[in-house]
């Protein structure tokens, strides 16, 4: 990802009955000016350029706090 403040995103994901989730870092301002979680992810020209999201196998995504498990 490009410079900047970042946020840690939970990406949860079911392949076939099995979730998995994955933590990623996007960019603050990309988080704040989009009005779900979901527009970030389709829509957001850094995050795009940044990250493949399948979003035929993502069930959840939301923010997480430094530390949290």
């Amino acid at each position: 990802m490009s410079g900047g403040e970042t946020a840690t995103v939970r990406l949860v994901f079911v392949d076939r009955g099995v979730y998995h989730h994955e933590d990623v870092r996007l960019p603050s301002a990309g988080l704040n000016s989009s009005e779900r979680l979901i527009d970030c992810l389709r829509e957001d020209p850094h995050v795009l350029g940044d990250l493949y999201v399948d979003l035929k196998r993502l069930c959840a995504a939301y923010r997480v706090e430094d530390g949290e498990e």
